[in-house]
């Protein structure tokens, strides 16, 4: 685990959120709280950006300080939420700036990058 920050970053789709090395970052439409709902097989594919207790994320650049937080997983760890919404990254990204897996359907629902409002990018391709 590390120290958390986000910052805003330019993509194909937009300004997104990514972390501080600049690895994109997605919302999943299931979470319709700051409750994570990706555990188990999805939390391999998808893993949540996590940060220490009581760890303040830093918002770099674009990303609004304001817009960020934490919610507890129900094995305790502290993942990161933007406006709300739980972060993860997907396993498939290897480095800063990939994002292969935008808006597709997933473990029931979709999952989207998201933007400097922290909210999600639905555009494809």
């Amino acid at each position: 685990m590390h120290h958390a920050a986000l910052d805003v970053k330019d993509s194909r789709f937009g300004q997104i959120v990514v972390d501080g090395q600049g690895r994109a970052l997605y919302l999943f439409a299931a979470d319709k709280t700051t409750e994570s709902t990706c555990y188990d097989a999805c939390a391999t594919a998808w893993p949540p950006l996590l940060a220490e207790k009581g760890t303040k994320i830093d918002a770099m650049h674009a990303a609004a300080a304001s817009l960020t937080g934490t919610t507890t997983r129900k094995d305790s760890t502290i993942q990161v939420t933007y406006n709300g919404h739980p972060l993860y990254y997907f396993a498939g990204d290897k480095n800063p700036g990939e994002i292969t897996c935008q808006a597709v359907v997933n473990f029931g629902a979709a999952w989207y990058v998201v933007d400097s409002s922290g909210n999600a990018i639905t555009k494809t391709g």
